[in-house]
């Protein structure tokens, strides 16, 4: 799965695009204060310029007497790139052409929870109350419709025009025992599906939205107090799919989905098979199976054209779950089942920045199961997820395959840890058959999703298994196991009851306790001995230590970093893993890769990457444009600039890395560096609006309107939906004193993107310099819906007012 749905994008770390163009001709008279409104456009825009860069880019001897200044040598050239895909969307067929052969599998995957994941919205389908009932916000009033088989949103907004969402997709069904929801989504003119920013709760029968992006409260329930605007997903922004584009949750609520700019169309194209979790989903595509099936001599040869899931390695069989049960980081676009996971997605690196879980895998913001990643039962056992999920069914096994009744039930566990059945409240101490002695309710016991908020439930197991240590998950913010039950009595007196029965507790292992001491210490040499150990066996742990060391020790260019860092970071970059193997590498070009002899370090790790190559330098990048994008937010473009050329010494032909690497640029006020990135990146992907609409900014920064106009209108041929390009162009008509034309192209920006407010505010002027009041007090309006408190729009807001004001006590009008 995605990163949760915090309005942020699907990367981590801040991120920030180009500032917007703004106009350089004065306001009309009646706004005397123009210098204002274009100090507004400006910081509204850069607000905004996250839209433009969602996507981290593509997000021997040491020889420290000889620093930086002596003769690089040259980073070896990449001699192999990510494979294309070999699997499309018209290789797969959908789940009933599994059910002739497999109808045993069929019939239970069906019934399933991943059958019933989604799909069109119909009475079986949906659980919400669509009756017509208002929801009520501060400011709108939203009604919930079914009529003739047509699920509605009806939104309505005092000054607005009334606008109707058809629900053309349901996702989920609030199955979750911990807390279940359901949401809708619904197709755009452009050519996404778009997640509604109206959810509904299961279990308390609520409607409810996400607040985390815009006012920090997560996810709350629908209230009269609550302004629309603070629903993060409103106006609608979320996609289906995986496209960097849009704010997303990546493919995993369906099967199969594909999102790609049709530029043929200007749009761009969404397909899918299914909204639930269909066969193909795990097993990969399967039209090859189905026709070598009927062919007598591929079967006599054993050639089905589909391998068995269960030959699968334990990691094997782990990425098949982790393709939606995980928090991951895009390396490229285009996944779909059959693929190798991790030549798409890199799903360690999360950890860097969000730090989605604490160092011991519980979860510390919001995530999926990869708490498995740390569990003992993974680290020194065999266990998958399988070993208790049954695939087709979702039912609970032993780890033999016995079904079970329930997700309760001992046997889970005790099939494999066989000597705490023989007498389990000698294990337990609770009494036989009670909650308290159950495995899961101590090992695995459902705790809220802390992002999410304490308002609404949304609880999941604790798949990290863990030992209770009351006191200990207490300090680092967890309700404790004993906790969660023993509501009246404190976390040490817990401890002290669990040590009375136990003894001395089993220690957290090694990397896992190293990680968790990191933040407090202060010598980095010291630190890098305790968590850069590259004979680590753990690695999730590993990896925890490793990102938070990154972040906590290493800058760009240091020339004082230590040897001993040095030389661990070099030795993790020989881990077998993929991820740990990239961040080492990354955070020692980033550090020191200035430096002679660490250069000769990072060509002989680039030389011997084998058939590895093309992941881990596109890993490698990723973790570098991370660090790149944290300089940017801080307002440092420079340092943003140095680290993004570093990346492209490891993926010189990257379009996103020449992307980034412009916008830099163009924030640090290097225009013609800019364009010239900007002009590598579309030669590398023509495809590409939003580099376009930078080349524009960036051409017109330098002077050179006709070619930003030009460069505006190739965004458009692309993306006839792209607001920014819309923005921009109405600049640029603006100043060339063309009003029709700028107030046309402020309209499409806002009917984009009803949530740019600086377009709103750009149309207002248009509209005010024509006579138009009442209408550019409604745009006002509509942009402090989504700017609410910006001092400039609300002197002009008060000063349209005035205006409307005297004209009406003097008998005059609109002109």
């Amino acid at each position: 799965m995605a990163r949760p749905p915090k309005g942020k994008g699907s990367g981590k770390g801040g991120r920030s695009g180009p500032p917007s163009e703004t106009p350089v001709t004065p306001l009309p008279p009646r706004f005397p204060r123009s210098r204002l409104w274009l100090l507004l456009a400006i910081v509204v825009a850069l607000a905004i310029a996250a839209l433009l860069v969602v996507f981290r880019p593509w997000s021997g001897d040491v020889g420290d007497a000889e620093g930086a200044g002596a003769s690089r040598e040259a980073l070896p050239p990449p001699t192999a790139r990510l494979t294309a895909a070999s699997v499309t969307s018209d290789d797969f067929l959908g789940s009933d052409a599994c059910a002739d052969c497999h109808r045993a599998e069929f019939d239970v995957w069906r019934r399933s929870t991943h059958g019933t994941a989604g799909g069109a919205p119909s009475p079986a389908t949906i659980i919400a109350a669509f009756n017509g009932a208002p929801i009520r916000f501060r400011d709108a009033e939203v009604l919930a419709t079914a009529s003739a088989g047509a699920y509605r949103f009806v939104v309505r907004q005092q000054g607005r025009a009334e606008r109707v969402f058809t629900v053309d997709g349901v996702i989920g069904r609030g199955h979750m025992v911990g807390g279940g929801t359901q949401g809708f989504v619904s197709k755009f003119p452009d050519g996404t599906w778009r997640f509604l920013p109206f959810d509904f709760h299961r279990i308390d029968g609520k409607w409810f939205c996400n607040t985390e992006a815009r006012g920090g409260k997560g996810w709350q329930p629908i209230t009269p107090s609550m302004s629309l605007a603070e629903c993060g997903d409103w106006p609608p922004i979320r996609v289906l799919g995986d496209e960097v584009r849009y704010t997303n949750c990546q493919s995993c609520h369906g099967s199969q989905i594909a999102v790609s700019l049709d530029s043929a169309a200007s749009r761009v194209r969404t397909r899918f098979t299914s909204l639930s979790i269909n066969c193909e989903s795990c097993h990969g595509p399967g039209r090859r199976h189905v026709a070598l099936v009927k062919d007598a001599a591929a079967i006599a040869s054993g050639e089905t054209g589909m391998s068995a899931l269960a030959t699968r390695s334990k990691d094997g069989s782990l990425e098949t779950c982790w393709s939606c049960h995980a928090l991951k980081d895009r390396l490229r676009g285009g996944y779909l089942p059959g693929e190798s996971l991790e030549a798409y997605y890199a799903l360690r690196t999360p950890q860097l920045g969000d730090r989605a879980h604490l160092a011991d895998g519980r979860v510390r913001t919001f995530a999926y199961q990869q708490g498995h990643l740390y569990s003992d039962c993974y680290v020194n056992g065999g266990m998958t997820c399988t070993s208790c999920h049954d695939p087709h069914s979702q039912g609970y096994r032993t780890v033999t395959g016995e079904a079970i009744p329930g997700r309760f039930d001992d046997r889970q566990c005790t099939s494999c840890h066989q000597a705490k059945a023989a007498a389990p409240t000698l294990h337990t101490r609770h009494a036989p058959a009670s909650e308290g002695s159950r495995c899961v309710s101590c090992h695995m016991p459902y705790l809220q999703e802390p992002e999410v908020g304490t308002t609404l439930r949304y609880a999941r197991s604790d798949h990290a298994i863990p030992i209770p240590r009351p006191a200990a998950d207490g300090a680092a913010g967890i309700t404790s196991a004993c906790k969660g039950c023993h509501t009246d009595q404190s976390e040490d007196a817990l401890d002290q009851q669990v040590r009375r029965w136990y003894g001395e507790l089993k220690p957290v292992a090694p990397a896992i306790a190293a990680a968790q001491r990191l933040p407090g210490m202060t010598s980095r040499t010291e630190a890098a001995a305790l968590v850069l150990r590259p004979g680590e066996r753990h690695t999730a742990a590993l990896y925890a230590g490793i990102a938070q060391f990154a972040e906590q020790f290493l800058a760009a260019d240091m020339p004082d970093l230590e040897r001993g860092v040095i030389d661990r970071l070099d030795a993790l970059g020989r881990h077998p893993d993929l991820d740990v193997r990239a961040t080492a590498l990354a955070s020692l070009h980033l550090a020191a890769g200035d430096r002679s002899g660490v250069r000769r370090r990072l060509a002989t790790q680039l030389r011997a990457l084998g058939a590895d190559e093309a992941r881990v330098r596109a890993r490698w990048t990723l973790v570098l444009g991370w660090f790149a994008d944290v300089a940017r937010t801080r307002g440092d473009a420079g340092t943003a600039v140095r680290i993004y050329r570093k990346a492209l010494e490891i993926e010189p032909e990257n379009p996103r890395l020449h992307l980034n690497l412009g916008v830099s640029q163009s924030q640090s006020g290097g225009f013609a560096d800019a364009v010239v990135s900007l002009r590598r990146s579309l030669e590398l992907e023509p495809r590409q609006p939003l580099a376009q609409v930078n080349l524009g900014i960036a051409l017109s920064s330098q002077g050179d309107k006709a070619g930003a106009e030009a460069a505006y209108r190739r965004a458009l041929q692309l993306n006839a939906h792209e607001p920014l390009a819309w923005f921009n162009l109405g600049n640029i008509y603006f100043e060339q004193g063309k009003p029709a034309e700028a107030q046309d192209a402020y309209e499409r920006a806002v009917a984009s993107d009803p949530s740019l407010p600086v377009a709103h505010f750009y149309l207002a002027r248009i509209l005010a310099s024509r006579g138009e009041l009442t209408r550019a007090l409604e745009e006002v309006n509509a942009g402090l819906e989504f700017a609410p408190g910006d001092p400039d729009a609300l002197e002009a807001r008060e000063k349209l007012r005035q205006v409307m004001g005297a004209r009406g006590a003097s008998g005059g009008g609109e002109r």
